[in-house]
């Protein structure tokens, strides 16, 4: 079974328009491990506009208690960001290469132009026991690269299929992230999954073959309004039971 990470990000976004520490990032992450998520996730970003240093370090001490579940912490390798890594040593580290006044994440990394920068913060960061997983679009050929680099694994930016999901060339769109998985195992790397998945179109990409993981955040988050929080986890994890073996 592809297993849950759950993406907090949006209740620390919810969290601070208000100085009263409501809704509590912490008591959502209980909540996810309660239904049953396998994973929280954060991205902290240099604005802080959501996650904050102090949250990653509070979750980080809550999840110790949670031997089983996962903590993976997302972002653009900055300084601030790689000693933020260091400190924790999450189960896993995905590198994204979004820029500080980037709306959200929009594309994955072209290792042709960062293969001879990443390498050493890759090597870096699987020294403190952390796997590394780099963030990359569906489209590329790079994969040898990413695993000569290092990583173990490679998370696929979904949003271009999460558009596509509905539309006439859905299936040429599918089949693309098709290969670009297959042909990530091939390289001997691991696959993850990312960006706009939403219990519309999760099941259908889960019919991929050797997707490990999922984060799901904005579409969950948002579910959690109708559903309550729990219940929107749960809801996922059918589909992701139903959908994979």
């Amino acid at each position: 079974m592809t297993r849950l990470s759950v993406n907090v990000n949006k209740v620390a976004l919810l969290r601070n328009t208000r100085n009263n520490g409501i809704p509590n990032v912490i008591r959502a992450a209980e909540q996810c491990i309660s239904a049953g998520a396998h994973g929280i996730t954060v991205h902290p970003r240099p604005d802080q506009r959501h996650i904050r240093a102090s949250d990653v370090y509070e979750l980080d001490a809550f999840l110790k208690d949670f031997p089983r579940i996962e903590f993976n912490i997302e972002g653009n390798p900055y300084p601030d960001f790689l000693e933020l890594v260091k400190k924790v040593r999450p189960a896993q580290c995905t590198l994204v290469p979004d820029s500080p006044e980037a709306f959200t994440s929009d594309h994955g990394w072209d290792l042709r132009v960062d293969a001879k920068r990443l390498g050493p913060i890759v090597s870096e960061i699987k020294a403190t026991g952390a796997r590394v997983s780099l963030f990359m679009d569906a489209d590329n050929t790079q994969w040898d690269l990413a695993g000569t680099i290092g990583a173990d694994r490679v998370e696929l930016y979904t949003e271009p299929y999460a558009n596509a999901f509905g539309r006439p060339d859905f299936d040429v769109v599918f089949a693309r992230f098709a290969e670009a998985a297959a042909a990530a195992q091939r390289a001997g790397l691991g696959v993850n999954a990312g960006h706009d998945l939403n219990l519309a179109n999760l099941g259908a990409f889960c019919r991929i073959p050797g997707i490990l993981e999922v984060s799901i955040g904005h579409a969950l988050i948002a579910d959690a309004l109708d559903l309550g929080i729990s219940n929107a986890v749960r809801a996922y994890l059918r589909i992701l039971e139903s959908s994979t073996g």
